[in-house]
């Protein structure tokens, strides 16, 4: 990449060739409040003057600990162009984490997001020695609001952010990205002005929109795939509307009507399921219209298909499907997945409904993306599309994907050793998953390398593959494969816990309303069975679930079953489900 292009660049390239009234845009009292690209700039170089004034340094470290906001990019770039480096940091991590980032960072400023945040920051403050001011975006009382920090422009020239800025390199740090991890302390992955500018233009033809489109962001910014998609859409000249919360996201999608927008497999499920129960609430012709629709979906191919076959989905798409593109605005043109694997079911089914999933693959370590589904390229139901023009992937014996580019970190901060392990000298980096390419062209993942397991048997277990086929079922809401060392798999499974319900309900069976209740009834047991041999029957023998237990509660973040991004941490799920597992294969009768 011959470009010499900073990220800061890029809100500069926006005001220039298209400048937007909403760059971005927060709803607040029920309004939606929009910052122009040109207030956006004058935000940040007065955030940049005011921490010269404050004494950050080139190489100084400043932590943002906050949800998604205007104010995070504002700071963003304010902290870039003064050569310090920006330390994003995920808002419901815990305590130990943030003493870990925190002192391994040797981070000197941090601005939090709200009440909740810096009291649990200036809670710990006394144990993080290079921790020197703390910041809000929200007003509270007691706490530095983040507006000090522009008060002190007026003490510093705009001519010291220009110099600050002239020598600062492609090449050079521009952030420290701690990854969630499953196991272990986190690691800062370094990443350069370079490797992120290199995604942003490897994923730009990917992309459909141009400078009149909206995008809607939920994901947390804090998490490399977010925030460089925020810079492709700057650099693309997209708005960018937040979403409230998780909980508004409907709404605010019909509110918004975004051409794109980023969602994990685990949001893109939840949606597929309120869809499906909403066809489950309709009766007589319109019921069976709903689910013949849903049938003809699951047969989409995108060319070979017969004429009757494209007749049927013609009609499908004007009865039912153009509803399910209004519940998405009526105007999104792509949703992009990624994080963890999608069901090609899904994938397939949205894009019968002409809802693209730009399904892709990356790492924080890769800036992310290594590859991604577009509609020009075509797009391959079970792959995660074709590799970008500027990165390179070769495989090792056991199938593991090793990938070289531009896009590929500086290293790990504080961990040469850690770095050796996984990136060689000459810039190949060993990304821990296991893959194919599918005619020629298509990567495939089919699972985490550490997450492949061996049976007492000797047999190889791929966990990722079952739990994507068995979580087809309307019956299952999560399921992890477990067995590691043991005569056979097994799992543990959270049920669609209202679905469950209702089909009690048509049954005439009698549940509590609590869901320990309703998972140890001797019906709910027998139909899940029933359910699990089904799903099955579409692996060898020894790949076959002999047992399982029903959870009452789902998997969630905030119980410390997953990453941000949604990925079991699945040592984390033993531990805490440890009763279970040895129910299951400990007291065995």
């Amino acid at each position: 990449m011959e470009r010499q292009e900073r990220l800061f660049d890029i809100p500069y390239y926006q005001l220039e060739k298209f400048p937007q009234d909403i760059m971005f845009s927060t709803k607040i009292d029920g309004k939606w409040d929009a910052v122009s690209t040109k207030e956006f700039l004058e935000k940040s170089n007065l955030v940049s003057r005011g921490l010269i004034a404050l004494g950050v340094k080139p190489g100084d470290k400043v932590g943002l600990v906050s949800g998604n906001r205007v104010e995070w990019n504002i700071m963003d770039i304010g902290i870039q162009q003064t050569g310090a480096i920006g330390v994003p940091i995920y808002p419901n991590i815990s305590t130990k984490d943030y003493k870990y980032i925190f002192g391994d960072a040797d981070i000197k400023m941090c601005v939090t997001g709200d009440e909740d945040l810096y009291s649990k920051i200036t809670g710990i403050k006394s144990e993080l020695p290079s921790l020197e001011k703390v910041y809000c975006f929200d007003k509270v009382d007691g706490a530095n609001h983040w507006t000090e920090i522009m008060d002190e422009a007026d003490k510093v020239d705009i001519s010291e952010v220009e110099v600050r800025k002239s020598v600062i390199k492609n090449g050079d740090l521009a952030t420290m990205i701690y990854t969630s991890g499953t196991t272990g302390n986190p690691k800062g992955v370094m990443l350069s002005h370079n490797n992120l500018l290199s995604n942003v233009y490897g994923s730009y033809p990917r992309i459909p929109g141009d400078s009149n489109s909206r995008s809607l962001s939920f994901l947390p910014v804090c998490h490399v795939y977010e925030r460089m998609l925020h810079y492709l859409y700057m650099r693309a000249g997209f708005s960018i509307y937040f979403a409230e919360s998780l909980d508004t996201i409907g709404d605010n999608i019909r509110e918004v009507k975004p051409h794109v927008f980023t969602a994990v497999p685990r949001l893109i499920e939840k949606v597929y399921q309120k869809i499906i129960a909403k066809g489950d609430d309709l009766s007589g012709i319109k019921k069976w219209l709903f689910f013949w629709a849903v049938s003809v979906g699951d047969e989409y191919e995108q060319e070979g298909k017969s004429g009757w076959y494209n007749f049927k989905l013609k009609i499908a798409r004007k009865l039912i499907f153009s509803k399910w593109k209004e519940a998405l605005g009526g105007e999104v043109l792509a949703i992009a997945s990624g994080a963890a694997a999608l069901q090609p079911r899904l994938a397939r089914i949205f894009l019968a409904a002409e809802i693209p999933i730009l399904e892709g693959y990356g790492l924080t370590e890769t800036s992310p993306v290594i590859s991604v589904n577009c509609k020009k390229n075509g797009i391959k139901f079970g792959t995660v599309g074709t590799l970008l023009d500027n990165v390179e992937v070769k495989f090792a014996e056991d199938g593991e994907i090793i990938v070289r580019g531009p896009n590929v970190m500086m290293g790990y901060y504080n961990q040469p050793e850690k770095t050796a392990e996984v990136l060689s000298e000459d810039g190949w980096f060993s990304t821990g998953d296991i893959g194919e390419m599918i005619d020629g062209k298509y990567l495939k993942i089919t699972d985490r390398k550490k997450e492949i397991f061996k049976t007492s048997g000797g047999k190889y277990i791929i966990p990722q593959m079952m739990e994507n086929k068995f979580k087809e079922s309307r019956f299952i809401e999560q399921i992890m494969v477990i067995g590691e060392g043991e005569k056979h798999p097994a799992a543990l499974v959270v049920p669609v816990f209202d679905f469950v319900r209702d089909w009690a309900d048509r049954k005439g069976i009698k549940v509590e309303n609590d869901n320990k209740s309703l998972i140890e009834h001797p019906e709910v047991i027998k139909r899940m069975e029933q359910e699990i041999d089904q799903y099955n029957e579409l692996f060898g023998q020894f790949e076959r679930i002999k047992r399982f237990e029903l959870l009452p509660v789902e998997f969630s973040v905030e119980g410390g079953e997953m990453t941000p991004t949604l990925k079991f941490k699945r040592k984390k799920i033993m531990e805490i489900h440890a009763a279970s597992v040895a129910k299951i294969y400990r007291n065995a009768e």
